[in-house]
């Protein structure tokens, strides 16, 4: 089986690429596509886009009409393609409707999955704080005992909060830039001690559990 993994930012491709060989053994493949941000679902399904920007939701319908037609051609394997975004501050059961509805929108429709990682893609990363304290010996275990997983609370900024010198005020007055750089690193640093069984963030679990559902030959959506 082939999977393509479309995620919103390069440190959440940084996170995958290291974590997903821990669940998808060799004998599969994958690929994973980082996006320049989320953005907004368009107002209209069949609008214009422009991929150049890279923004993951303006692309979906876009995206998935292509890999709709992509797949249907592959006849010696099967392949899915797996969505993962930030839920951020949206409803969650709105947000992965208006997704599917995309999906079902499309003439050809490719196998897919929505994972959506809630509130950011940091809660898959402090869903195993012992990860944390191995690329981190000196966090603030004050600050992420407090932590409750998936909780909507400002996820990067708790972790910033205990992990960078002067906290997530301190990255901001350094810009966007610096936080994407830092989340780069975060995901670099603590990803390879990332025990995926272990992992207590429900979304990140909901991604494993379906992985482990195609692998296993269960069509559950």
């Amino acid at each position: 089986m082939h999977f393509e993994f479309l995620i919103e930012d390069i440190s959440g491709k940084e996170m995958l690429d290291i974590l997903l060989p821990k669940i998808i053994d060799s004998s599969h493949s994958f690929s994973v596509k980082s996006y320049k941000g989320l953005g907004r679902i368009p107002a209209s399904l069949t609008a214009g886009s422009d991929p150049s920007k890279r923004i993951l939701l303006q692309e979906l319908p876009r995206l998935l009409a292509g890999y709709g037609k992509t797949f249907s051609s592959y006849t010696d394997f099967k392949a899915v393609l797996i969505i993962v975004c930030d839920l951020d501050d949206k409803c969650l059961k709105q947000f992965r409707s208006e997704l599917i509805k995309i999906l079902d929108a499309c003439t050809m429709k490719p196998e897919t999955r929505f994972c959506i990682a809630v509130e950011e893609g940091e809660a898959w990363l402090l869903g195993d704080l012992t990860a944390i304290y191995r690329a981190y010996p000196a966090a603030k275990k004050v600050i992420l005992k407090k932590y409750e997983n998936d909780s909507i609370c400002g996820t990067w900024e708790l972790l910033a909060n205990a992990v960078y010198s002067g906290g997530a005020n301190a990255l901001k007055s350094r810009g966007y830039q610096a936080i994407g750089a830092e989340k780069s690193n975060w995901a670099r640093n603590i990803s390879p001690h990332l025990n995926p069984d272990a992992n207590i963030s429900p979304s990140f679990q909901y991604f494993k559990t379906k992985i482990l559902q195609l692998l296993a030959g269960e069509n559950i959506i």
